[in-house]
Formats: structure tokens, sequence, C-alpha cells
């Protein structure tokens, strides 16, 4: 075994030994599900998946999504992950040369790669998901109706209600991104 994959096994093996430690200390990284992902990303060798890639740049954060499957070859330990850069403990070979590890990717399904339904999602990235990519945003139909009805009030010498002005809240009563 190459000395790189003995250390990424090794890192492998120490972060899942000492997750009660990283729990306690309120790190956690990967998800606490990050485990039975990779199982059954495993499991899906061979076949033929769908991801939704995250394409980091200097200012911002493009999705890639396709819809044409690739073939998955193999999930293999990465030597070097690391939270701070958004780089997890494994990637992903596929058939088309890439190698592409798991902390760029927001999902991996298989059979539909467009609204999957949750038996056929392999692998999700929580944080992506529900903090980037469907997390409310401030010009959804929702803030525009809520901030036209103040801007109305105003207008008009109605003074609106404090409670009537629009969060920049979303679902999960965590501060969403402006845009």
């Amino acid at each position: 075994m190459p000395n790189a994959l003995r250390k990424a096994s090794k890192v492998t093996k120490d972060r899942s030994q000492n997750r009660a430690a990283d729990t306690a200390e309120g790190q956690l990284w990967p998800s606490p599900d990050y485990d039975a992902q990779v199982a059954r990303l495993r499991e899906a060798v061979g076949r033929e998946v769908f991801i939704v890639e995250l394409v980091p740049s200097g200012m911002e954060l493009a999705v890639s999504m396709l819809g044409q499957p690739v073939v998955l070859l193999d999930v293999l330990p990465f030597p070097q992950p690391d939270p701070a850069r958004g780089l997890a403990p494994h990637l992903l070979l596929f058939d088309d040369g890439r190698g592409v590890n798991l902390g760029r990717i927001a999902r991996v399904s298989v059979e539909r790669p467009f609204s999957p339904a949750q038996e056929q999602i392999l692998y999700r990235d929580h944080d992506a998901c529900d903090g980037l990519l469907f997390a409310e945003r401030r010009l959804s139909k929702r803030y525009i109706a809520e901030r036209s009805r103040v801007l109305l009030a105003r207008l008009l010498g109605k003074a609106p209600p404090v409670t009537a002005l629009p969060s920049g809240r979303t679902k999960n009563g965590r501060q969403g991104s402006g845009g």
C-alpha cells in the first residue's frame, strides 16, 4: 500500500475513533451519517450515478448538474482532508477520468438526475444542499411579497407593524444569504 494511502486510511480510522470527542467539542465534520453514505457509495461501484458538483472559484460557488450519468469506478481515501478547504476524507473516481473529492459534491444519486427520491440518493452533503442550494433566498416570492407590503404601507403613510418587516431567517432559523 502506498504511503499516502496508509496515511489516508489512518486519518479515516482516527476520524471514526474520535467522533465522540468531536461531538463533545461541537465539531461535526464530516456529518454524522458520512460513514453510512460512503458505504452506500461503495456498494454502488460499477453503477451509473448522477452527481451534483460544487465548483468553487475565487468569489463564488457554482453548481454543475449535467443530467448525464457517469460510472462510479471507486471510492478512495483522500490523503489530506481539510474542512477549511472543503476537502472530505474520500474522493470518487468516475469513468470520464475525473476524481472528485466528496467535499466538492452536493449529491450523488442513481436512476434520476433531477429530484431523486430519498432511496435513490446515495450521498447528500446536508450543509451544501440545505444551506446553499435549496435555502430560502432573500428574493423569494415570500420576501418580495412582504417587502412590497411594507413599502406600499410606507408610501400610503401607514406605519407597518414591526412584525411585518421581513426577516432574513430561513426555515431552519439560520441567517439567510442576500441576493
